[in-house]
């Protein structure tokens, strides 16, 4: 076994695919540097014409990189806050998501777009505490957001390798996390989920670092119920397969979200479970607030962030 950091993960990756693939290159802020530390040691390795440093312009170089891309390269888009997808989100969602389609499959747009910072870091405010993911996962764009470093690096290369547009959500609680991992590390499928901790009384579905609350919790309720901890792991395409059969083992459903709760992914859940599922309890959702803002104050900044004790809530009230 072998500690790996979450965040040594995504520049592992890119490190391996860049070396494996001569097209995929890095396009972002201090990129060169490595500034928030996922693009550390590339520029010194493959260099300027790889490895490019941009003008604070975020509209400017994600249209470079579609342009990039048409032209048969491979670039991976760094955006140092989330927040700024906003600004780009025209010439993702309307420019690059599209073009296949329109082309009749003549061009394809492999951009990866990586978000290491993504979701609430304490003490980021309101302008730097978005998690977007599910604006993307709306329109049809492949959406990833991985809880652990193994799945990081995995998710990641299947990114970088896939045809289409995929944006990856790298949470700023999860950059300092270490996972044991044991054995080669390899691509992970989009579109698949995983299994954190089989259960058999509740199945919780869990985003992002959420993914680490459900499991203290299922550690901490093991006296009262068994619980299933699934990891969705890609936001679109959504692996509702497994979803289904671990809700519909268990027969009861709770979702944890680190997103609004207005046309979250945590409400798609529970509505696809309402639709399709075969349940005894009705699902619960654990989620921002509508309209969330965070505050700089850290106190409200917790407050406001879906917990524990609010996950605990909902389990307690699907086994009633």
């Amino acid at each position: 076994m072998a500690a790996l950091a979450y965040i040594t993960a995504l520049n592992q990756a890119l490190h391996d695919e860049m070396a494996r693939d001569d097209r995929v290159c890095v396009f972002g802020e201090d990129v060169r540097i490595g500034l928030t530390q996922v693009a550390k040691g590339l520029h010194d390795r493959f260099g300027d014409g790889r490895v490019v440093d941009t003008p604070l312009s975020e509209q400017a170089f994600t249209s470079l990189a579609t342009g990039a891309a048409m032209a048969g390269q491979r670039p991976v888009v760094e955006y140092q806050i989330p927040s700024l997808l906003y600004l780009v989100f025209e010439q993702i969602a309307n420019q690059a998501h599209k073009f296949s389609l329109m082309t009749g499959g003549q061009v394809e747009v492999p951009v990866t777009y990586l978000v290491p910072g993504s979701g609430s870091r304490s003490g980021m405010a309101g302008q730097h505490s978005d998690h977007p993911y599910s604006l993307f996962a709306h329109v049809g764009i492949k959406t990833v957001l991985p809880a652990t470093a193994s799945d990081a690096y995995g998710l990641l290369l299947s990114a970088v390798r896939d045809p289409d547009p995929v944006a990856v959500f790298a949470p700023s609680a999860l950059m300092g996390t270490v996972e044991e991992v044991s054995g080669e590390l390899g691509p992970v499928p989009l579109g698949s989920a995983r299994i954190h901790r089989t259960g058999e009384d509740v199945t919780v579905v869990a985003t992002g670092q959420c993914v680490h609350v459900a499991l203290a919790v299922a550690e901490a309720m093991a006296d009262e119920a068994s619980i299933e901890v699934v990891d969705p792991r890609t936001i679109y395409p959504v692996d509702w397969e497994t979803i289904r059969a671990s809700a519909e083992k268990t027969g009861r459903l709770v979702v944890i979200d680190d997103a609004n709760r207005m046309c979250g992914f945590g409400g798609e859940v529970l509505a696809t479970a309402a639709e399709q599922f075969d349940l005894t309890a009705r699902p619960r959702r654990v989620t921002r607030p509508d309209g969330a803002v965070i505050p700089y104050a850290l106190v409200l900044d917790q407050a406001l962030l879906p917990d524990a004790a609010q996950l605990t809530d909902a389990i307690r009230a699907v086994l009633k």
